[in-house]
């Protein structure tokens, strides 16, 4: 839960970064540092709001009902390399992310949003990234678990790549956040899937999995561990792939896959900065520290 990608967060700073993450001068003291590992929404500190992306404010270019701009955006991300399969365009378009985000929110900037309870959506970009990881893993009849489930944005799209005979299911820990996101689901073109029991979500401790609908063929974490959980490990099926954050200061995308003699394979996908998997009051305690420690130039908050 709580994916936190650093580098920049276009909440802030809405000019477009390079994919190599490279060093730039800061154009004012309300933008963010660039190289900086922490980065807060100065406007509104009590979030922690992160993200690179090419595809900045491209909301404000969009026309037309709510579908249309989801498909606008998916588009964008297609034309940037950041979807390259076709399914996975498919996916993101028949599952409309506006709703999944709290009302007021700008569903189709490429930026993470904050969903409430010391939380926040993944980017457009960083969902689409994690699909095309786990594409191969996501065919029909398959099993997919999402721990950190959030507001059920990927869990849905998960459903709709295995279909009825397949098994999504979401495993979050804040309640509050999986109730809701059972009713963002219902709204959604998934709502069958979640009617007929191939969808799932439950309230639980992600770092256990959910073992009653193991073995999985795709996992995917949205908090980052210091080390892969055993749990997902053996609840991972041989052929199976997982996709998790690991680290703790400097973290990396790992992308586990399972052989099928049982032996793991562990490559690094990309450098980047996710929230602990771990409880909701550690989860805020971090988030404080990093906006308490930030090294722009702005007054220090009350409790800080």
């Amino acid at each position: 839960m709580l994916p936190a990608i650093v580098r920049v967060s276009h909440l802030i700073n809405p000019s477009p970064l390079p994919h190599s993450g490279r060093r730039l001068p800061l154009p004012s003291a309300d933008c963010a540092r660039y190289d900086t590992l922490f980065l807060c929404d100065l406007r509104n500190p009590k979030y922690l709001v992160t993200g690179i992306s090419p595809l900045s404010r491209m909301e404000r270019f969009f026309t037309g009902s709510s579908i249309n701009k989801n498909k606008k955006m998916v588009e964008q991300l297609q034309h940037y390399g950041v979807i390259k399969s076709k399914k996975v365009a498919e996916v993101m378009e028949t599952i409309d992310r506006a709703l999944f985000v709290p009302d007021g929110t700008p569903p189709y900037v490429d930026s993470p949003m904050p969903i409430g309870y010391n939380a926040t959506i993944s980017a457009p970009h960083m969902h689409a990234t994690c699909l095309d990881l786990l594409e191969q893993n996501l065919q029909p009849g398959m099993h997919a678990l999402d721990v950190g489930s959030g507001t059920g944005y990927l869990t849905a799209c998960f459903s709709m790549m295995v279909g009825p005979q397949g098994r999504a299911v979401g495993v979050e820990h804040i309640s509050e956040l999986a109730a809701d996101s059972i009713k963002n689901i219902e709204k959604s073109a998934a709502a069958p899937f979640l009617k007929e029991g191939s969808l799932s979500i439950h309230v639980g401790d992600g770092r256990l999995g959910w073992p009653d609908a193991a073995p999985y063929d795709a996992i995917h974490v949205g908090a980052a561990a210091p080390e892969i959980p055993q749990p997902l490990l053996d609840q991972l099926k041989p052929g199976g792939r997982m996709v998790i954050p690991v680290g703790n200061i400097f973290q990396d995308l790992k992308v586990v896959d399972k052989n099928p003699d049982g032996s793991i394979k562990v490559r690094s996908e990309t450098s980047v900065r996710y929230v602990p998997l771990t409880s909701r009051d550690a989860a805020a305690w971090l988030l404080n520290q990093a906006c308490c420690s930030s090294p722009l130039p702005v007054t220090p908050r009350p409790d800080c």
